[in-house]
């Protein structure tokens, strides 16, 4: 673990089991296939990749919702992944989450000021009019005002009940708020107003954020460090410039390559390149190998039998391919990925 890390997350491995029309336990599905993450005070790391990827399974171990079947989650000086029983309070009150559904994640029952001030009401011994004014403040960091305690969330536009899901996570004044898709649900601009609050209170409240997401670009605008993740795996990690402006793994490259461009030629060539490409079905449960192997116009025999390990790449971070592999005699490897 870094010395500096607020959490480290080793070899994460996470497992769930079917059943079967009796209702035993039937086979298994590894969502997470040890995982390598590591998160500073203060820093954004972003967690890309496609819907079933392992994204969400990932927060939800950090979150204590999943169990973990392998590894470490260390936060502070804690492993939760040791942990069979819910998280004692102190650490509940360090780790936050704002999730991708504003209407679902907010009672309907509730007042703005109830949701806001639910956190303090359990964790700590504040007055009603202390937690009141509380709220206040917290409101107040999310652009909102002492007129909307008083409403219920149908009253709200979806933008507006994210800030007042944000406003609940930052009551407790959390280390870690993990972010689970927290802007899919809305549209353009709400999602870059959502995007730029949580940028401003992160640097004002010095809070570490685990974001959740499959928009690399919008990743990119907010995290310090991106990880890329494929069916189980994380297959790219480093610097969110170096990952956004020169990816290294060609999964990273192929998410990079599906964003939309303005130029109507090169989206031609781009949507004629992949039905150019062969179709090959995607190995999920394959035992060994590269998982990204058969849809990698750079796959090699190697990759059929061998997992790559973590190979350094040029500008920081590393790439799980075998194109990255040092040549024989350096001790270091060297960017060798075909350009397109």
């Amino acid at each position: 673990m870094s010395d500096d890390a607020l959490l480290d997350i080793r070899d994460l491995r996470v497992t769930y089991w079917g059943k079967s029309l009796l209702g035993f336990r039937g086979k298994a599905f590894d969502a997470v296939k040890g995982a390598n993450l590591s998160i500073r005070p203060g820093q954004t790391l972003g967690l890309v990749g496609e819907s079933g990827s392992g994204k969400s399974s990932i927060a939800n171990a950090v979150l204590g919702l999943v169990p973990a079947n392998g590894g470490t989650i260390r936060f502070g000086d804690v492993d939760l992944a040791a942990m069979k029983t819910r998280y004692p309070p102190d650490v509940r009150g360090q780790i936050q989450a704002v999730f991708q559904d504003p209407y679902s994640s907010l009672n309907p029952s509730m007042t703005v000021e109830d949701i806001v001030t639910e956190p303090l009401r359990v964790h700590t011994t504040m007055s009603r009019a202390e937690r009141r004014t509380r709220a206040v403040e917290l409101l107040g960091l999310v652009s909102l005002s002492e007129e909307h305690l008083e409403r219920h969330p149908h009253q709200f536009s979806g933008g507006q009940r994210q800030r007042i899901a944000i406003a609940s996570a930052l009551a407790l004044a959390p280390k870690l708020i993990v972010l689970d898709e927290p802007v899919s649900a809305l549209d353009v601009s709400t999602q870059n107003q959502i995007i730029n609050l949580l940028y401003e209170r992160r640097d004002e409240l010095g809070i570490a954020y685990l974001l959740i997401a499959h928009d690399l670009a919008l990743v990119h605008h907010i995290s310090d460090r991106i990880a890329v993740m494929y069916l189980g795996h994380i297959v790219e990690e480093g610097p969110s410039d170096r990952v956004y402006r020169a990816p290294a793994h060609p999964y990273t490259r192929a998410l990079l390559d599906a964003v939309p461009v303005l130029d109507p030629d090169a989206q031609r060539r781009r949507r004629a390149s992949r039905k150019a490409a062969p179709a090959r079905e995607t190995p999920r449960l394959a035992a060994q190998g590269c998982p990204y192997r058969n849809r990698c116009p750079f796959a090699m025999p190697r990759c059929e039998a061998q997992l790559p390990p973590d190979y350094p790449v040029d500008g920081g971070g590393t790439a799980a391919c075998f194109l990255f592999e040092a040549p024989a005699g350096q001790g270091s490897a060297r960017l060798r990925l075909v350009q397109a």
